[in-house]
């Protein structure tokens, strides 16, 4: 097992109503003024924004608001929202929504406590030095973002798609109750849960060596969201199957599933950001569409490790070798996808991908051929463009 260190300072407060607390929970961070940052009408509509006004109303508690992220979120959103807090005087930011939203808050975070240009982090050309304070609702079980620190912002000039990682942005509390991602469509729930899955297996897929406990909680995390992201595909209602994912969505990404590893492997990440910022297709989707590809791609560099997958994750039986048990375990996963609605393909997708946008997606996701993506197995702009191509059916 490698040395590693664990930091989750988030504050969870879990279950049915608990946006009602919100105003305490903010009161708590002994702030002026919020801005409460959230994405479409869905938030109004649904009476969520006018029950966390009130709590906030009642602490006495002053606030503003800016709405308008979308998946995918825009790093011009990002600068509005750094121009509103600094004229309003926003020392706390609250974001009520799922990952776009909290990777929104995070950024406009860092934006107002560092100088210059909030996307030099994104673009790794310097590291932040703080973040304004956030609390999260999550309306979303899909991307962790309520325990993590990262955040991916979607450039516009380019339609660059890049994450940064900080601990500065952790939030300083989560508040998540299941009952408020009952009316999210199917295709969104099993997004969310592939997003899920795959915090969890790019972790998973290492080269390190063993550390049984880690390997245990993660393979149990798979399979229990595997078993209820069928449950929600008939039952969107089922409050028990809602809690089950949304609680497996802060434990896949808030560092629980790395400990003891070399950090993961994180290419499928890494694709699919690139995947996302030119077609804009919804990020667990993305991941399902390469991560078949990219599996048969570097399988041979560790197939006892996607082997160990197929029988403890998938239930397969072994075959004559780790190699064809390891190919049983990606066409199990394949199918799953499949089965709750989401692509094995960029094909499935529903991009007819060229080989000109296969080359550009490389390009872009090897930033020029600078540098390189993933641990089982190495890949530069040549290995990507392949699984591109792979995934696209070319």
């Amino acid at each position: 097992m490698e040395n590693f260190t664990y930091f989750t300072p988030t504050k969870v407060v879990f279950g049915k109503g608990t946006e009602s607390e919100i105003g305490r929970l903010v009161k708590e961070q002994g702030c002026r003024k919020v801005l409460v940052h959230y994405g479409g009408g869905s938030a109004e509509r649904s009476g969520l924004l006018g029950r966390i006004y009130r709590s906030l109303k009642e602490e006495g508690i002053d606030f503003i608001s800016l709405g308008g992220v979308v998946p995918n979120p825009r790093l011009s959103l990002v600068y509005q929202g750094i121009s509103l807090c600094r004229r309003e005087g926003v020392d706390f930011i609250l974001a009520v929504g799922g990952g776009s939203v909290i990777d929104s808050a995070k950024a406009i975070g860092y934006g107002i406590v560092n100088k210059g240009d909030v996307w030099d982090f994104y673009a790794r050309k310097r590291k932040a030095e703080g973040c304004l304070p956030i609390g999260a609702v999550l309306t979303i079980s899909a991307a962790g973002s309520e325990m993590s620190d990262s955040s991916v912002i979607t450039n516009e000039e380019g339609w660059l798609k890049r994450g940064y990682s900080s601990d500065f942005s952790r939030p300083r509390f989560a508040v998540m109750d299941p009952e408020l991602t009952m009316t999210l469509p199917a295709y969104q729930t099993a997004s969310g849960c592939v997003d899920i899955m795959m915090h969890t297996m790019e972790r998973y897929f290492n080269q390190s060596g063993s550390m049984e406990l880690t390997d245990g909680i993660s393979e149990h995390l798979i399979r229990t969201v595997m078993r209820n992201a069928k449950i929600l595909m008939e039952e969107p209602e089922n409050y028990d199957a809602r809690a089950e994912v949304m609680w497996a969505g802060s434990l896949s990404h808030n560092g629980l599933t790395g400990c003891g590893t070399d950090g993961g492997d994180w290419a499928c990440h890494q694709l699919e950001h690139e995947l996302g910022g030119m077609f804009d297709v919804a990020h667990g989707a993305g991941l399902a569409a390469v991560w078949g590809s990219w599996a048969r791609y570097v399988m041979d560099a560790r197939p006892d490790r996607f082997a160990q997958f197929a029988v403890q994750v998938m239930g397969e039986e072994p075959g004559k070798d780790d190699r064809e048990t390891a190919m049983k375990g990606i066409t199990a996963m394949e199918a799953f996808y499949r089965a709750v609605g989401m692509p094995a393909s960029i094909k499935e997708l529903g991009v007819d991908l060229t080989d000109g946008q296969a080359r550009e997606l490389a390009e872009k996701c090897s930033f020029s051929g600078t540098r390189t993506i993933g641990c089982v197995k190495k890949l530069g702009q040549e290995e990507m463009y392949q699984i591109y191509r792979m995934a696209g059916g070319l």
